[in-house]
């Protein structure tokens, strides 16, 4: 069996707990208009690999992680190489180093729920509060996140809400009470990260030659976002 694999990062503190190997998976059917990683779309993009391969490289990284660190797979959307992560966590599991999965939460099948009784960590992209900024601003429809968060919950997950913040899309305070309702909601919640948007991506698009669609959008401050995170509290 081999996966598709766009790129590892080695030592990554900001996708899980602790320091984790990061493994971001090729391919997405979404179509966010903040995705900063647009070349991670194409299905038949990136590089084969198997899962034996890619885990030797996350166990050479073993002694860095300590008691909270290990593994995260992102993506693009990662949940769509599911018999790939299941194997890839599965050795993980095995030689006692924890799983996370940074997923949209865009798809739940038999295969996913498989996946998710390996995983440890779930950070969840919540990305908005309306049906109607899914459809027009990712691809897809927000009650299918909703299910997927219900059914972490149901299996009591360790799930971490992150949500960037984009002005006249989210940057306000009912967008962020919302997640805080989420999190009164579902015991599962144990983070809510509000992360600041960003246009470095520019060039990724320019490259591909696609128009980023938020390209006039200001990049969010980190006074703004410490200023929504104080609605948390």
């Amino acid at each position: 069996m081999t996966g598709r694999i766009h790129s590892f990062q080695s030592l990554g503190t900001a996708d899980g707990p602790g320091v984790r190997a990061v493994v971001f998976m090729q391919g997405c059917p979404l179509r966010c208009a903040c995705c900063h990683n647009p070349d991670t779309w194409d299905f038949n993009g990136g590089k084969e690999a198997t899962p034996e391969e890619i885990f030797l490289k996350i166990k050479r990284l073993k002694n860095y992680f300590g008691e909270s660190g290990g593994v995260t797979v992102s993506g693009g959307e990662p949940l769509m190489q599911p018999e790939f992560i299941k194997e890839l966590f599965t050795l993980c599991k095995n030689d006692g180093i924890t799983t996370a999965i940074d997923t949209s939460g865009c798809v739940l099948n038999d295969d996913i729920k498989n996946i998710l009784k390996l995983t440890d960590t779930v950070l969840l992209d919540y990305k908005y509060i309306t049906n109607e900024l899914y459809k027009t601003k990712v691809g897809c429809e927000k009650t299918k996140v909703d299910e997927f968060l219900e059914y972490l919950n149901s299996q009591n997950i360790d799930t971490w809400i992150r949500q960037v913040i984009i002005k006249d899309l989210n940057n306000n305070e009912s967008s962020v009470s919302a997640l805080k309702e989420l999190r009164e909601k579902y015991s599962c919640i144990k983070k809510i990260e509000l992360l600041p948007f960003k246009k470095l991506c520019i060039e990724k698009y320019e490259k591909l030659k696609l128009q980023f669609p938020l390209e006039d959008t200001p990049e969010t401050t980190k006074q703004e976002i410490e200023n929504l995170t104080e609605y948390l509290k």
